[in-house]
């Protein structure tokens, strides 16, 4: 980390700066402030409360009851000790509940501290407001058609943009807003300090990772660390104008309400507020919905399509129309042969999911998910040059207070210089093996579950078809209601493990012993998305690729434990892979959306009945008097903590997976895809401004390791859908027929059966009987079983050529930076580069000017590199002040 006395050229110009009052906002807005933020005070009515620290006592202060120990106190009263020699201002609230005392510790941070830290942990602040409007995709494009646009709201207040530049406290003047240290910085960068403040401060022995307030939460020293929300998020009463809503009632009004499910989101009121990591996920998110519109609607028009050709397709009419043309050899052991013709509808059922149509929409699909990978890395540079990121850099990161708590030993940091605990690389490379090596066991543990769920399927449709009378609805559905109630089941396995290799996963993280918390997630989300991988894609894997396929012929079936493989249902097994997709994706959406909607309610109910205070009073006696009963650092204090975006994330990327992976098997997964995000934005935005304590702001440039993974799905999605077009549906059997005997496909069905051999009808007593596959009488691959093999095996090879292709193509083609904002980036250069040669040029004048003093014997002394800035009206040079940092 840079220490306070080095200075360094700032890659920013400061430039001539505008102060337009109607451009203002936030830091520096000159418009009254929204009454409800006037509660976030000191008791003298103008100190504003930048942080609040909470713990809690036993009413009677006896320590044994409820195990606060000394070492507690004595680790309390050194950090706020320290805090107060770092310069914050402190006040301290107590309020009763039934049993304990909720301390509150109320922080401040002084003018001197904001600038001492603002240019320590580099804070960008403005200098000119930035005049071009943002406009993104789709409001370009209709505009371009002439057509209104049915997503846009005008939002109150939006925040500008700015040119900024890192704060340096010598040359405070040149900057924006500098006149009123009461907003010049904004309220985020004020918890930002303040949090840096905390996280750096010791309590106890430094050696021995004693530092900062992560580390007291963790120890239970202090129950909770938060900023404090800007007032109510409900609207006053009286209604007010839109321009006089706190940010927190805008957000409410205008992205959290269901009414605004179809509108834009004002993501820069949510980066203004929740920061830059907050805000990227829900500009990805909701990127990613407006990507979903055009998928859906071809998947949709796809789906449709298929009615259309259920009525024209010539083998459906064969199957329904040949009565008892084709007796089907038994489904198992104890079954009894059964008419063709009596799956006519499940027949034309499996082709509203397996048709030409869904060759185009796996095409199209994958390039669509690489075409969406180029575009978003577009918008998220976009987003983050705009909101001052596209340069940011973590400085070296604090260990984690988990890992200074149980390192082994110390060692020096060749960053920082400092001790701290160190973990040696060998032990933690046995660790992680070993982490490996559980994921593996937990792989296996899916699969013999998998493994159960196939042999229950098998066992319940022999169960039901011995059970039911002859002829009967049970005995004809044997098969689809064993299917059917196996996906459930399948679904809630998969949601049993998933919690509990989350768990696990947790475990395993921390016994890895990574040094930093960027670390520690990128691992702990690597761990839980393999897991995840294969616990949600293992079942529509098989039934893609697996199931049918090592069935046997009759008088030679394979068996499992005894049991005989099972063999595709009627249909054919892609409209028992549709519904596998159906009942995992849209069930584990319906799951995930009520459990969002009520569990943080009822969470948030029981947090505030524990809470609740008896007649509140401060220490001198005195009635704490607020204008709603409850003070601020209360309300948020019963309010839930932050979980943070990881298992929102992990949603959205499964869901991605279902919808590219699968989409050949499933047309209508795009369009419910679609609709789950609509609602799951309102969920999340709720949790955020109404459930939620406010989280510290983070900065960050993208979506992190998220954006690997998605790159992987993509790439997997081509290959699945490739392997899905060739063996699992009917496209290439159907292609092959109508280029090599008949044209209208007449004869199809009976080319896609074979006859079972004289051996078997022998054994069963019976007449021969017909099952799918290209085999002789005698059991032998017939000719075009490998006609087909060389055909289907070419299409892969080709599919996944010209699609890869095509994406590599559009990825060359796509800039990753849009042209205006890598121009804006070069201007912004190009001006600093300026700054820094009229700084030159102001060097050698001085120098000069020192030469020339020097032969009359006198010397003009060299400006210290902390010295206050040079007066630079004075210099007989002339250069403008208003040009360089």
């Amino acid at each position: 980390m840079r220490k306070r006395g080095e200075q360094k050229v700032d890659s920013s110009i400061l430039i001539a700066m505008e102060t337009n009052p109607e451009n203002n906002y936030g830091s520096i807005t000159q418009e009254p402030r929204p009454q409800n933020r006037d509660r976030n005070v000191f008791r003298d009515g103008t100190t504003p409360i930048d942080f609040v620290l909470v713990w809690e006592e036993p009413l009677g202060g006896n320590d044994d009851s409820s195990g606060v120990s000394s070492a507690h106190r004595k680790w309390r009263e050194q950090f706020l000790s320290r805090l107060k020699q770092a310069g914050l201002l402190q006040e301290q609230r107590e309020v009763c509940q039934e049993k304990n005392t909720t301390c509150f510790v109320l922080l401040s941070a002084p003018w001197s501290v904001l600038c001492y830290y603002a240019e320590e942990i580099s804070l960008r602040v403005p200098l000119q407001v930035v005049t071009a409007p943002i406009v993104n995709w789709s409001e370009q494009l209709l505009s371009k058609l002439s057509l209104p646009n049915p997503f846009s709201q005008e939002v109150p207040n939006p925040p500008p943009d700015y040119y900024t530049c890192q704060f340096r406290t010598n040359k405070l003047e040149r900057f924006l807003g500098s006149d009123d240290k009461e907003t010049f910085f904004k309220t985020t960068q004020r918890h930002q300090v303040l949090y840096e403040i905390l996280a750096r401060t010791p309590y106890g022995s430094v050696k021995n990772g004693e530092v900062g307030i992560d580390r007291l939460i963790s120890e239970q020293v202090f129950s909770a660390a938060y900023p404090l929300h800007e007032g109510d998020f409900k609207l006053p009463t009286p209604p007010v104008p839109p321009q006089a809503l706190g940010l927190r009632q805008i957000l409410y009004e205008f992205w959290s309400k269901w009414s605004c499910w179809r509108r834009y989101q004002p993501l820069d009121h949510i980066r203004e507020y929740f920061g830059e990591k907050i805000a990227l996920y829900f500009a990805w998110i909701g990127f990613y919905t407006g990507w979903l519109l055009p998928a859906s609607l071809i998947g949709t028009l796809i789906f449709l399509v298929g009615f259309w050709l259920v009525a024209t397709d010539v083998p459906a009419k064969e199957v329904c129309e040949s009565g008892d043309t084709f007796i089907m050899c038994p489904l198992c052991n104890i079954c009894s042969s059964w008419n063709y013709s009596s799956i006519c509808i499940t027949y034309k059922a499996g082709l509203l999911f397996d048709n030409g149509g869904t060759v185009f929409l796996s095409v199209f699909m994958s390039l669509w998910a690489v075409t969406f990978l180029e575009y978003w890395k577009r918008t998220c540079s976009a987003l983050s040059h705009r909101w001052d990121c596209s340069d940011f850099q973590d400085v070296e990161e604090r260990p984690r207070p988990e890992f200074t708590a149980m390192a082994p030993m110390t060692m020096r940091n060749p960053v920082t210089g400092a001790e701290e605990p160190y973990f040696p690389e060998k032990k933690r490379f046995n660790r992680t093996v070993t982490g490996c090596m559980v994921i593996v066991i937990m792989v296996a543990v899916v699969l013999m579950f998998l493994i159960a769920i196939i042999l229950y399927r098998t066992i319940l449709s022999i169960v039901i078809y011995k059970s039911a009378t002859a002829d009967s609805f049970f005995s004809s559905s044997a098969g689809r209601i064993a299917s059917f109630s196996g996906s459930v089941l399948n679904l809630i396995v998969i949601l049993m493990l998933s919690r509990v290799y989350v768990t696990l996963a947790h475990i395993l993280t921390r016994w890895e012993m990574h040094r930093t918390q960027t670390k520690y997630e990128d691992m702990f989300i690597l761990k839980v998305f393999i897991f995840q991988f294969v616990n949600f894609y293992s079942s529509p894997v098989y039934i893609a690729f697996f199931k049918g396929r090592f069935v046997g012929y009759p008088g030679n079936y394979k068996t499992l434990f005894g049991v005989r493989n099972e063999d595709c249902g009627a249909g054919g097994c892609l409209i028992e892979l549709a519904q596998e997709l159906l009942v995992i994706m849209v069930g584990k959406q319906l799951i995930n959306n009520i459990q969002e909607f009520i569990s943080p309610k009822v969470k948030s109910w029981w947090q505030k009945k524990k809470l609740r205070p008896q007649p509140k009073y401060d220490k001198a006696g005195e009635e704490d008097q607020t204008d709603e009963g409850v003070s601020p650092w209360e309300a948020d204090y019963q309010l839930l903590v932050c979980e943070g975006l990881f298992s929102e994330y992990l949603e959205m990327v499964l869901q991605f997976g279902f919808i590219t992976i699968f989409v050949a098997a499933c047309p209508l997964a795009p369009l419910f895809a679609l609709i789950n995000n609509w609602v799951e934005i309102r969920l999340d935005a709720q949790k955020f401004v109404t459930e939620y304590r406010r989280p510290v702001v983070e900065r960050a440039q993208d979506i992190g390791i998220w954006f690997p993974i998605l790159q992987f799905i993509t790439h997997t999605a081509v290959l699945s859908n490739a392997f899905l077009i060739a063996f699992t549906s009917s496209f290439v059997p159907r292609l092959y027929y109508r280029y090599t005997r008949d044209s209208s496909l007449s004869g199809f069905v009976n080319f896609t059966l074979a006859t079972s051999p004289q051996s078997y009808a022998q054994q069963h007593h019976s007449a021969s009987c017909r099952y799918r596959g290209f085999r002789d009488e005698k059991g032998d691959y017939l000719p075009e079983y490998f006609h087909l093999l060389a055909i289907r095996l070419s299409f892969i090879i080709i599919f996944e050529h010209v699609v890869f292709f095509v994406g590599r193509l559009i990825d060359l083609m796509v800039p990753d930076i849009p042209e205006e904002v890598e121009m804006k980036m070069k201007r912004e250069h190009y001006m600093a580069k300026e700054a820094l040669a009229e700084n030159q040029s102001l060097g050698r004048t001085l120098i000069l000017s020192d030469k020339d003093l020097h032969q009359h014997g006198s010397r003009v002394p060299q400006p210290r590199r902390d010295s206050p800035p040079l007066d630079l009206k004075e210099d007989p040079g002339g250069t403008d002040p208003t040009s360089s940092c």
